[in-house]
């Protein structure tokens, strides 16, 4: 029986400064701050996690926010757009609401479902998209209630500097399903109920390049360690350099780049995020890795002060 990704686990970016960073996802899109940590690469620097209530798998998108950093360009090697999913009838509340934050949309049909595309403040293209399918979400914060918070994604759209080959590697190797093409796109679905819909731009344009304003990576899901190993090997076994596994505190990672130049990681459900703080507090003080504890007070005096804020009037 092949392997096959239940779907995204979580996608992270890059973006500019923190504060405007978690005002847009936090206090314009409703999404809770389940974790402020620190990249483990450059610990001066933010690693800020946003979720639905519990920080589940599927509704987690992750910032390296610096503040000074330079733009990047969308193109072939990334995720161009992250979708987000809403429950049923909740449109004209998310229509309503870019409205009172003065926040540009456009609304369009694809694959027969309207979506609302905009950009967040520092150039992320995202989606929100209606689907019945998957748990409502019980977050709620300033005027979004659990009857139209965002559940998690939707899924993702992909450029590829080779479409064909990404195209092969998502329907053979990791198991997603084409389930249709419609213009310059063709659709796969994972089998979970959120962050299981891939639309893959099949005309290549130009490539991007990593800065403020583009996604870093793409991470799948892997059931737990055992899982995440048998897909280290799958991928090696078909000429994939897969890096060793990770321990990235609430998740193992291994990351790969597909033949399409875009960065892939397969990332474990388990830990999670209340490990090292109860569900209840999560996001709200500083947690660092261990390596990191005993600099604790220096990071403090150094990072950026954040603060999240209702921003309903």
């Amino acid at each position: 029986m092949m392997s096959k990704t239940s779907g995204i686990h979580h996608i992270t970016a890059i973006v500019g400064h923190p504060q405007e960073n978690i005002d847009f996802y936090a206090g314009v899109l409703g999404l809770r701050l389940v974790k402020r940590t620190v990249n483990f690469d450059d610990p001066g620097t933010y690693h800020l996690y946003f979720g639905n209530k519990g920080g589940n798998p599927g509704t987690i998108i992750t910032f390296f926010p610096w503040a000074d950093a330079y733009p990047g360009k969308i193109g072939d090697g990334q995720v161009g757009v992250t979708s987000y999913v809403v429950p049923k009838g909740a449109m004209e509340f998310w229509e309503q609401r870019l409205n009172t934050f003065h926040i540009s949309y456009t609304k369009i049909e694809r694959f027969g479902e309207y979506v609302l595309k905009f950009v967040d403040p520092h150039g992320l293209q995202l989606e929100i998209v209606e689907r019945e399918e998957g748990e409502m979400n019980p977050w709620a914060f300033g005027r979004i209630t659990p009857a139209v918070a965002i559940k998690g994604f939707g899924g993702a759209t992909l450029y590829s500097a080779h479409p064909n080959k990404t195209a092969e590697l998502l329907e053979k190797l990791m198991g997603l399903e084409r389930i249709g093409e419609e213009g310059d796109y063709i659709r796969f679905r994972s089998s979970a109920d959120i962050g299981n819909i891939i639309d893959l731009k099949v005309t290549p344009k130009d490539r991007g390049h990593m800065g403020v304003g583009t996604v870093h990576h793409i991470a799948w899901r892997a059931t737990d360690d055992n899982d995440q190993l048998k897909w280290q090997r799958k991928m090696a076994a078909n000429g994939y350099r897969v890096t060793p596994v990770q321990d990235r505190n609430y998740f193992n990672s291994i990351y790969f780049k597909e033949h399409g130049e875009i960065l892939f990681e397969i990332a474990t459900d388990p830990p999670g995020f209340s490990h090292d703080e109860s569900e209840e507090t999560m996001g709200e003080k500083l947690m660092l890795p261990v390596q990191y504890e005993q600099y604790r007070e220096q990071l403090e005096r150094r990072l950026i002060p954040i603060r999240i804020k209702e921003l309903d009037s």
